[in-house]
C-alpha cells in the first residue's frame, strides 16, 4: 500500500466522519416524545455472565399516566429476553418486539396513579442493531472489556453508556431525555471488582458463592440516559468538597497521579456553584476511567465516565492538563443536562453549549482572559472548520439523534452564549441563569425556557437574538474598507455583508497617535458605513475589537504597519495572535521582526510558543533574538516555552548547546525532554541515542510517537518491537514524511524474522481495527494486515508458517 492510497483512505474516513447524511429521515420532524407515562423510580437488581457478555436483571419500575387513563405501558427495551412481568403477585400480559415491551396493566389508570410493574429479564448488548455515534461504534448501552482476561494489555471492566438512548439496552426504561427518575441498583460482582453507580453506596453484602452485592441509591430524579454502572478493579483516591464525598476511580497504575489530573475537581464544584448561582445539588461526585471508552467522556449523574485519555503521567502533567477542559465541561452538565435536561435531541443546545461554554468561564476564572480567549478561538475555529454552517443551533430535522452531537450543538452554541453574555451584561446574564436552572430544575427544558428566563430577568425581547441566532443558521462574513478624507479627517469604514444578512452589535477600535478609542455601532444592512473623525490617521482601526461576534471577517487593507501595531498594542488574544501569523511572513521587515522578538517575551505564554514557532533565525536581529529564546530555554516559567525553545535552539545545529540539551533530556518535562531528544540528535546523533538508553519503559512508552520515528530512522533492530505496538498512528497523519515513515516501518517488519515484532504488531493493528471501527479503520487494519501476510509467503523466513498463522489469527479476531 502506497502513502498516496494511504492519503485517500485517511480522506475517505475524514469525509465519512463529517459529511452530513442527506436521506429521506431529514425531512422527518423530531420534537419531543409525547409523554404517555411519566418515570417515577427505577430499582434494579444486576449480574453479569462475563462469558456471554450478558446481564441478568430484575426491574422494578413505578410510573404514573402523564395526563390520559391507561391501561398499557410501554417500555424501550433493546434486545433482551423478557422471562417474566408481574405486578405484585399477578402476572402480567405483554408483548415484546421490535424493541419495545409492551406491558397491559390489567386495569386502568389515571392520572397520577401510580403503579409498579417487575420485570425479570436478560440484556444481550452484542446483540443490539442500533446505531451509535461517531465514536461508539454500536449503541449497545453495557460494555464489556476484556471479560474473559485474555488480553494481558487491559483489565476487565465494564461500563455503561446511556447517551442517547441505550440504557434501555442493560434494563427495560422510558428511554427518552424528558423522563426523570430516582433510582436503586443492587449490583452483584465477583469480590475483587469494585462498582460504582449514580447515588450513593448504601451498602455491600457478601455473598457464599464468592460474589459481592453493592447497593447504590439515586435520591433525585434524573433522566435515564445518565443511569450508569462502572466496574472494575480500581484504586478509589478519596478527596471532599463541603463534606460530600469526591471521588476518583482510576487503575492502580495512576493512583499517584489521580489527584494530579482530577484535584480541580472541588475547586470546580465551589466555583460553578458561585457562578450558576445554585449550590452543586447532587449527593456526591466521583470521576471513573473506563478502559476503550472512546467517546471522551460522558456527564452520568453524580459520576463521570472518562476514557483513557485522561490518563497522564507527571511528566505531561508538569507541562499542561490535557483533560482539564472535559473534566470541568462533564462537571458543569450536573447543572446543565442533569439538572436542567433537554427536553429532546433537537435542544441538545441547552446541554452542550452550556457545557462548552463553562469550559471558557473556568479558565477565565483560573487562568485569567487570555487563557479563556485562545480557548474560544479554539471553539470558532472548529465550528468554522467543520462544514456545519447550514445547521440551525436548534433543529428539528436530522438524520440521526447523533447528528446532533457537533460544532454547532458544542462550538457554536459555546460562542452564542458568549455573545448572549455580552448582549445582557454579566449581571443579568448570570442571574437569567440561576432563574434558567431554579424554574427547571430536576425537569426538562428547551431553549425558549432559557430565553423565557432571560427575558424575565433582564426586561429586554430576546426573540430576534434567539431567531438569528438559535433558531437560524451560518454567521456574519463581513468585507471591510475603509476611506480616508483627510481634507475633513474623516475615515468612513465600510462594511458589507456577503451570504445572509445578519443584525448585530459591533464593537470598533480606532488607534489614533497610540490610544484607543472605543466605538459601539448596530449593523442590520447588507452594505452599511460608519465616519468617524480623527486628528491623525489612525495607527490601526480594529473590527470586531473585542471578538465577541461569531463572523469572518475580510479587511484587505490593512498593512504590515497596521500589524505591527496591532501585536503591540491590541489587548486580545487573537489580536496578537493573528499579527504574529501575518508578521511571520514578513520577516524581511525590520521592524515586523522586531515585533515577533517582543511576542517572545508576552505575558501567555501561548503566544510565546506561537512566537517561538514562526520565528524566523536566520535574519538581521537574529542574535538578540536568540538571547531571548536562550533565555526561555532555561528560565521561562512554562515548560512548555522551555521545550519549544529547546527546539528552536536545536534547529541552529550548534553543538555549544549540548549542554543544554542533555540536561533537557533528564528534565521531568515531556515538552523539555522530547524537544530536548530531537536538538541532541541534529547536534550530536550518538549522544542522544545513548542517553535514549537510560530511559525507564514508561518514559519510552510516554514518549512513543517521537522515539519510534528515530528507532525507525536509525534501522534500530533491537526496538522493532517497540516500534511495532506504536507506529499505526504515522499512517494517519497528514504530514507526507510521516506517512513515508509508516511505511517504511511496516515493510520492514511485516517481511522481517522478528516474531516479537510481528505479534506486537497484529496485537496493536487489531486493537485499533476494533476500537475505531466506526471510523473505518478496521477495513484499513485488514488490508495492512493481508499484505503482511503476502510479504510473509514470500519471504526466506524459517518461522514464516508461524508469523502467518498470528496473522491470520489477528484478521479473524478483528472481523469476529
Amino acid at each position: 500500500m502506497t502513502r498516496y492510497i494511504l492519503q485517500i483512505l485517511v480522506l475517505f474516513l475524514s469525509i465519512q466522519l463529517f459529511a452530513q447524511k442527506e436521506t429521506e429521515s431529514l425531512k422527518t420532524y423530531r420534537g419531543e416524545e409525547t409523554k404517555i407515562h411519566d418515570l417515577v423510580h427505577t430499582k434494579l437488581k444486576v449480574s453479569f455472565d462475563f462469558t456471554k457478555r450478558q446481564l441478568h436483571g430484575e426491574a422494578w419500575i413505578k410510573a404514573k399516566p402523564h395526563f390520559y387513563v391507561t391501561q398499557k405501558f410501554t417500555l424501550d427495551a433493546k434486545s433482551m429476553v423478557i422471562h417474566e412481568v408481574k405486578m405484585g403477585d399477578k402476572k402480567l400480559d405483554f408483548n415484546y418486539e421490535s424493541d419495545e415491551l409492551i406491558i397491559s396493566l390489567g386495569n386502568a389508570f389515571a392520572k397520577d396513579e401510580e403503579f409498579e410493574v417487575y420485570i425479570k429479564y436478560t440484556a444481550k448488548p452484542e446483540e443490539v442493531t442500533q446505531k451509535g455515534s461517531a465514536a461508539i461504534t454500536d449503541a449497545k448501552g453495557l460494555y464489556f472489556i476484556d471479560p474473559d482476561g485474555t488480553d494481558p494489555d487491559k483489565p476487565t471492566q465494564i461500563w455503561t453508556q446511556g447517551e442517547t438512548e441505550s440504557s434501555s439496552c442493560w434494563f427495560p426504561t422510558i428511554d427518552s431525555p424528558n423522563q426523570k427518575s430516582t433510582q436503586e441498583i443492587y449490583i452483584t460482582v465477583p469480590k475483587i471488582y469494585t462498582t460504582l453507580s449514580n447515588g450513593l453506596l448504601i451498602n455491600q453484602t457478601d455473598n457464599v458463592d464468592g460474589t459481592r452485592t453493592d447497593y447504590w441509591k439515586m435520591s433525585q430524579p434524573h433522566a435515564p440516559y445518565l443511569f450508569f454502572m462502572g466496574i472494575g478493579e480500581y484504586s478509589v483516591v478519596k478527596d471532599t468538597w463541603n463534606g460530600k464525598q469526591v471521588d476518583y476511580y482510576v487503575e492502580k497504575e495512576y493512583e499517584d497521579e489521580a489527584k494530579a489530573i482530577f484535584g480541580l475537581t472541588p475547586e470546580m464544584i465551589q466555583f460553578y456553584s458561585d457562578r450558576f448561582g445554585v449550590v452543586y445539588p447532587w449527593e456526591k461526585y466521583s470521576q471513573i476511567v473506563g478502559r476503550d471508552y472512546v467517546s471522551g467522556a460522558m456527564e452520568n449523574t453524580t459520576t463521570t465516565l472518562h476514557s483513557e485519555s485522561a490518563y497522564q503521567k507527571k511528566g505531561q502533567l508538569i507541562d499542561e492538563n490535557t483533560w482539564e477542559d472535559v473534566i470541568s465541561h462533564e462537571l458543569s452538565h450536573h447543572w446543565f443536562g442533569d439538572l436542567v435536561t433537554t427536553e429532546s435531541w433537537s435542544n441538545l443546545t441547552v446541554n452542550e453549549s452550556f457545557a462548552t461554554y463553562a469550559e471558557y468561564l473556568w479558565r477565565e476564572f483560573k487562568y485569567g482572559k487570555d487563557h479563556a480567549d485562545a480557548h474560544l478561538f479554539e471553539d470558532k475555529d472548529t465550528y468554522f472548520m467543520g462544514g456545519n454552517e447550514s445547521k440551525n443551533l436548534v433543529r428539528f430535522h436530522y438524520a440521526e439523534r447523533e447528528d446532533m452531537f457537533d460544532g454547532v450543538s458544542y462550538q457554536k452554541g459555546g460562542v452564542i452564549l458568549h455573545m448572549l453574555r455580552k448582549e445582557l451584561g454579566d449581571e443579568a446574564f448570570f442571574a437569567g441563569l440561576k432563574k434558567y436552572l431554579l424554574d427547571n430544575q430536576f425537569q426538562a427544558a428547551e431553549a425558549h425556557h432559557l430565553r423565557l428566563a432571560l427575558e424575565e430577568v433582564s426586561g429586554k425581547d430576546l426573540n430576534p437574538f434567539f431567531n438569528q441566532w438559535y433558531y437560524a443558521n451560518a454567521h456574519p462574513k463581513l468585507n471591510v474598507t475603509y476611506e480616508y478624507n483627510d481634507v475633513d479627517q474623516v475615515v468612513t469604514i465600510k462594511l458589507k455583508q456577503s451570504d445572509k444578512v445578519f443584525q448585530f452589535p459591533l464593537r470598533i477600535d480606532i488607534y489614533e497617535s497610540g490610544k484607543r478609542v472605543e466605538h459601539q455601532v448596530e449593523v442590520s444592512k447588507k452594505d452599511q458605513s460608519f465616519s468617524f473623525k480623527y486628528n491623525q490617521k489612525p495607527n490601526l482601526i480594529n473590527i470586531n475589537a473585542d471578538h465577541i461576534l461569531l463572523c469572518e471577517i475580510n479587511d484587505i487593507q490593512k498593512t504590515t504597519e497596521n500589524y505591527i501595531f496591532q501585536l503591540l498594542n491590541a489587548p486580545h488574544f487573537e489580536d496578537r495572535r493573528e499579527a504574529i501569523l501575518v508578521l511571520s511572513n514578513n520577516q524581511n521587515n525590520d521592524e515586523s521582526f522586531k515585533a515577533l522578538m517582543k511576542a517572545l517575551t508576552d505575558n501567555y505564554h501561548e503566544i510565546r510558543i506561537l512566537a517561538l514557532q514562526n520565528i524566523d533565525l536566520s535574519k538581521k536581529f537574529r542574535k538578540d533574538a536568540i538571547k531571548i529564546i536562550e533565555g526561555l530555554a532555561t528560565s521561562d516559567p512554562k515548560t512548555k516555552v522551555q521545550g519549544e525553545a529547546l527546539g528552536v535552539l536545536g534547529k541552529l545545529l550548534d553543538i555549544k548547546y549540548k549542554p543544554l540539551f542533555e540536561r533537557g533530556m533528564k528534565s521531568e518535562s515531556y515538552a523539555m525532554k522530547s524537544n530536548s531528544i530531537i536538538s541532541l540528535y541534529e547536534v550530536d546523533k550518538p549522544a542522544a541515542l545513548e542517553g535514549l538508553k537510560a530511559f525507564d519503559e514508561e518514559t519510552k512508552q510516554d514518549l512513543a510517537p517521537l522515539l519510534v520515528q528515530i528507532y525507525i530512522k536509525e534501522n534500530d533492530e533491537s526496538q522493532m518491537p517497540f516500534i511495532a505496538k506504536n507506529f499505526l498512528e504515522l499512517a494517519f497523519s497528514n504530514r507526507e514524511q510521516d506517512q513515508d515513515t509508516f511505511m517504511k516501518a511496516f515493510n520492514w517488519i511485516g517481511s522481517s524474522d522478528n516474531k516479537e515484532a510481528i505479534s506486537n504488531l497484529v496485537s496493536d493493528f487489531v486493537s485499533k481495527g476494533k476500537r475505531y471501527k466506526k471510523y473505518g479503520v478496521d477495513s484499513l487494519v485488514l488490508g495492512l494486515l493481508q499484505q503482511v501476510v503476502q510479504m510473509q509467503m514470500t519471504s526466506k523466513n524459517s518461522q514464516k508458517n508461524d508469523h502467518i498463522q498470528i496473522v491470520k489469527k489477528g484478521m479473524a479476531e478483528l472481523v469476529d
